[in-house]
């Protein structure tokens, strides 16, 4: 195996069918060019399968491999694959890999789990046989010590790709709310930081779900995908006003309006501070924001005339 894991170390994870196709077209045509010898004088112990059985077309032979296989994956490409055995056809394999990823994913290094998670929580969504209880195989092992600081370092320092995504996926589970505050302050993405605040004063995680098929017109058979989304309340508690005007005082503008469209909708909430907030909002010199703050302020006006 030691070839084979060199190899594909150096293999990109988002080409995985392809690779997977490739693999498996290589075990056919050596199964087919091999010609074992007629004569056989005893029956040889069926070989112990190895990682790359994890792409065989053989059912059977996918499932043996997951539940013969332990310890930790020799890199990522092969977690990776073990992990898209969870959308496995063949339901038998499903199981195998949803009761043996847990075990697996504790003694893998836990950067080759981080690469496979980023890799696949963008779209997991449109896994098509995707379960219940195949989610929280993958939500736990996002939930794993090490492997959530290893997710965090990656919010924080990522400057490319969907991490806005994966950080909504990850959110399903309690591993990263005690680390939010320091990834809205820190992280470098403006939209990590954006979501951050966003759950933050929210008080809650909202992710995307999954997608359901709505007919607009039946009889022409025209429709569209609905987003479904979920969400549930945080673990840990803020202080409202120093995490808005943090918000507010941020130096990019998506997350200055994440502010702007919280105190619109709760500044009954954040106290005397909401004036001062949305006065600084209304002068803010992003117009998209500004405009935001001007309504918040005048909202807040019309309140204290009222009251």
């Amino acid at each position: 195996m030691s070839p084979v894991v060199e190899v594909t170390s150096r293999l990109s994870l988002a080409n995985l069918d392809n690779w997977e196709r490739l693999i498996r077209w290589g075990i056919y045509q050596a199964t087919a060019n091999h010609r074992p010898s007629r004569w056989k004088f005893w029956r040889r112990a069926t070989p112990l399968p190895t990682w790359i059985d994890l792409c065989s077309g053989d059912g059977f032979l996918r499932e043996r491999a997951l539940r013969t296989l332990s310890g930790a994956a020799p890199n990522s490409f092969f977690f990776a694959v073990a992990v898209r055995r969870l959308n496995d056809w063949v339901p038998q394999v499903r199981v195998a890999a949803r009761e043996q990823l847990p075990s697996m994913a504790l003694a893998t290094k836990p950067e080759y789990v981080v690469d496979v998670l980023c890799s696949v929580l963008p779209h997991w969504v449109s896994w098509g046989r995707m379960e219940t209880e195949t989610k929280q195989a993958l939500l736990e092992i996002s939930s794993i010590e090490a492997v959530a600081l290893s997710l965090k370092s990656i919010l924080l320092a990522g400057t490319t790709g969907p991490l806005a995504s994966i950080f909504c996926q990850v959110g399903q589970s309690s591993g990263l709310d005690a680390h939010l505050p320091e990834i809205a302050r820190s992280a470098i993405q403006p939209s990590v930081r954006a979501k951050a605040y966003k759950f933050l004063l929210e008080g809650k995680v909202v992710w995307l779900a999954e997608r359901k098929w709505e007919w607009t017109d039946i009889r022409y058979c025209k429709g569209h995908f609905k987003p479904v989304f979920g969400e549930r309340p945080l673990s840990v508690s803020i202080p409202l006003e120093m995490t808005m005007r943090a918000a507010s005082l941020d130096r990019s503008s998506l997350v200055r309006r994440v502010a702007a469209d919280i105190l619109i909708r709760n500044h009954e909430i954040i106290g005397p501070t909401a004036v001062q907030l949305a006065t600084a909002l209304a002068s803010d010199p992003h117009p998209s924001v500004a405009e935001k703050g001007s309504f918040a302020l005048k909202k807040l006006t019309q309140a204290a005339s009222l009251s």
